[in-house]
């Protein structure tokens, strides 16, 4: 009965403050304190300021703002002018032509951003009027660039993989190692949908590019080669055991500086705003993050995720019929918050189900990136859709239907990863185990 009257607690004061417009970490401290309020003794300030110093005083976090500020600088450069020239001779033969690029565009930058919103914002910025001056269908460039733009969610180094790694204590380049042929396999279910919707579809009439031959295709390759360069100083500096996650993402910053000069886009302005920008999604993260802590210390207090757990075990659902409960208790729970603030949100009560199931918690991760990757294309929040909805002034209604056969295909690969976890575990236990 106790824990029946925590959990309303904590719902109702939660739903309160986000409905009054409160800051997700600000409602999550708030509901962090009422519940300290009543179910504990101990010095809600003193356990506050030690919690959030806690988890912020963490040199595995250092890696979150300095991959945010990689990836706002890059988004300041003519990078996804450079890909587009790069990729477009190789892929404009594929069943599917042109639209390619967005898919592959995003998969790259990707690989050195780790922020859904970046990718998207900086390939759409490009790929959007090149492929409507080739008469391409307009809801397959928008449904493509929308889903494949989450695979900065999914592919290192991800934003979203460095908070469920901090959230529950688990090596951030291990999962960056899981997280790399799941966001292939992704990228390609994607392509195989457009291959399949050219060939079949009878309104597919773009207006074809001139035909290159090889030797030019590779001489246009050349334009891919900062972009790939910065991918391996980044990823291969984890994978191959040199660097940690935080080490990285600073060779990181300095190889996106350094590109950003010898393109020249870095000027003294474009720094500046480069550092801001990162700063201010950074501060939003870490105090999401900080609320987060603090509401899962609360509610340690009231037993309450021990209780949902064991009762959850008593139900004695499968492993897959509990997977099946989480898939659709997140993608409700997307169509309201980001994907960071349901991972943080959550985890103090999914984490002890899981562990309890007997679930790998580095698999798990990468299930619970794909399904939090839907919710950026769910209406009402999906933070993917508004981009588009700027970008290029179609209503909400249409980028969503444009946006539903990706969400589908995210739906299928969260069956494929269930079928097949060797996918995104195979990684991580044959490569030699890099540092944190």
């Amino acid at each position: 009965m106790t824990e029946l009257y925590a959990i309303a607690l904590f719902l109702i004061v939660l739903f309160v403050l986000l409905g009054t417009g409160v800051w997700v970490g600000l409602a999550l401290m708030g509901v962090a304190w009422v519940g300290m309020e009543l179910f504990t003794t101990r010095p809600i300030g003193d356990t506050m300021v030690t919690t959030i110093w806690a988890t912020s005083a963490s040199w595995t976090l250092t890696a979150l703002p300095l991959f945010i500020w990689m990836g706002e600088i890059l988004y300041r450069t003519r990078l996804s002018e450079d890909m587009f020239r790069g990729l477009s001779p190789w892929l404009g033969r594929l069943p599917g032509g042109l639209v390619h690029t967005n898919i592959v565009g995003c998969t790259v930058f990707a690989a050195v951003s780790g922020s859904s919103a970046a990718t998207l914002t900086t390939v759409g910025k490009m790929s959007i009027p090149e492929l409507r001056a080739r008469n391409y269908p307009e809801h397959i460039v928008i449904g493509t660039l929308a889903g494949a733009a989450t695979l900065g969610l999914m592919i290192p180094p991800s934003l979203a993989l460095i908070v469920y790694g901090v959230t529950v204590n688990e090596s951030i380049t291990q999962l960056f190692f899981a997280g790399v042929f799941p966001g292939l396999v992704l990228a390609l279910m994607f392509m195989g949908y457009v291959a399949i919707y050219s060939i079949f579809s009878r309104n597919w009439a773009p207006i074809a590019d001139p035909v290159m031959s090889f030797v030019e295709k590779v001489k246009n390759s050349r334009f891919l080669l900062p972009v790939i360069g910065l991918i391996v100083v980044v990823i291969g500096s984890m994978y191959m055991g040199i660097a940690t996650a935080t080490e990285a993402a600073a060779f990181g910053v300095v190889g996106a500086l350094v590109l950003a000069a010898g393109q020249g886009s870095l000027n003294w302005d474009t720094f500046r705003e480069s550092l801001m920008g990162a700063t201010r999604t950074s501060a939003m993260i870490m105090l999401i993050l900080a609320g987060a802590a603090f509401l899962k210390l609360s509610m340690g207090f009231t037993g309450l995720p021990r209780a949902l757990a064991d009762g959850i075990a008593a139900l004695e659902l499968s492993r897959f019929e509990l997977l099946m409960a989480l898939l659709v208790f997140y993608i409700i729970l997307g169509m309201f918050l980001d994907g960071i603030s349901s991972v943080v949100l959550t985890m103090a009560v999914v984490e002890p189900m899981v562990r309890e199931a007997g679930i790998d918690l580095i698999w798990f991760g990468i299930f619970v990136v794909v399904v939090v990757e839907m919710a950026q294309i769910t209406p009402p929040i999906g933070f993917n859709l508004f981009v588009l909805q700027g970008m290029t002034d179609h209503e909400m209604g249409y980028i969503t239907r444009a946006a539903l056969p990706m969400f589908l295909i995210m739906v299928v690969m969260c069956f494929i990863l269930i079928w097949f976890p060797e996918i995104a575990l195979w990684l991580p236990e044959n490569l030699r185990k890099g540092p944190v």
